[in-house]
């Protein structure tokens, strides 16, 4: 109980120190960047943004870090949580994609990761606009360094890594399955993403009304995890048998509470690539 009051106490002093970077991300997400420091790390040059009748809600930044080496930084509004980084462009605007960093909070800490990333785009910055365009395919390497916090202990090195990519693995085949889905409905926010399928992956912790038809049937098995009784028929009738001890054991649920975000950018990763193929035009704000 000690540790916990000092770290409230702690997260309650950063956020009077963070109120002026004007942030889209959590509290709790920016009190993760205040401990590792990365908040303080980059000195912003430039800044171009997305019009605000056009699609993405993009956000472009020229960043220098301590060595003063220039990158730029790709953030979307719709994924607060997610910067995905590159190389500065050369003369012909031509830039390699470098990593796609993320952040995300939830109410007893944070996952914090690196994703390396490989593929290259265009990005010619002028006086008053820049146009993006990464028309190449972006292959995802794998996560090369990261922590968790959970509650008052902070989790790194290799017992974190192993983690953060067992838990990547995990999101991957639950997303793969989720687009496997036929006449989804489009998702403008987590918000809704969250609405729409916690009560086909979790049936057992929502309200009946909510709960999908026939969910449940006379035959049906039970097995208790994480204090929660989990129908295991349903869990055989709607799931690919990859999922099957992940959902029953809680795992599942636990990843949905603990990194929600980042299933959510993982569902919409091959719309965001669309996106960034699709050549944006954006107006330098600073």
């Amino acid at each position: 109980m000690y540790g916990m009051r000092n770290l409230k106490f702690y997260c309650m002093v950063v956020g009077i120190i963070l109120l002026s970077f004007g942030s889209c991300v959590s509290l709790v997400e920016k009190t993760g960047q205040t401990l590792d420091g990365s908040a303080f790390a980059e000195k912003q040059t430039a800044v171009y943004r997305t019009a605000r009748n056009a699609g993405g809600a993009m956000e472009i930044r020229e960043v220098r870090n301590k060595a003063g080496e220039p990158s730029i930084v790709i953030t979307l509004k719709q994924f607060p949580a997610m910067k995905i980084r590159g190389s500065a462009p050369d003369d012909r605007g031509e830039f390699q994609l470098m990593a796609r960093d993320y952040l995300g909070g939830n109410v007893h800490g944070w996952n914090e990761y690196r994703l390396d990333l490989a593929g290259s785009g265009n990005l010619v910055l002028g006086e008053t606009d820049a146009r993006l365009s990464v028309p190449d395919e972006i292959e995802t390497v794998g996560i090369s360094s990261g922590s968790i916090r959970r509650y008052d202990t902070r989790i790194t090195g290799t017992e974190a890594l192993s983690s953060l990519r067992n838990r990547h693995d995990r999101i991957l085949a639950l997303a793969e399955w989720l687009n496997s889905r036929e006449n989804l409905p489009s998702f403008n926010s987590q918000k809704t993403f969250e609405q729409y399928w916690k009560p086909v992956l979790f049936p057992e912790t929502v309200s009946k009304k909510k709960r999908p038809a026939l969910w449940r049937q006379d035959n049906d098995q039970w097995v208790r995890a994480e204090d929660i009784r989990w129908n295991t028929g349903y869990t055989e009738r709607v799931f690919p048998e990859q999922l099957w001890n992940i959902r029953n054991s809680g795992t599942m649920l636990r990843d949905w509470e603990e990194a929600a975000e980042w299933i959510y950018i993982e569902y919409e990763w091959n719309r965001i690539r669309e996106l960034l193929a699709r050549g944006m035009i954006l107006e330098k704000k600073k």
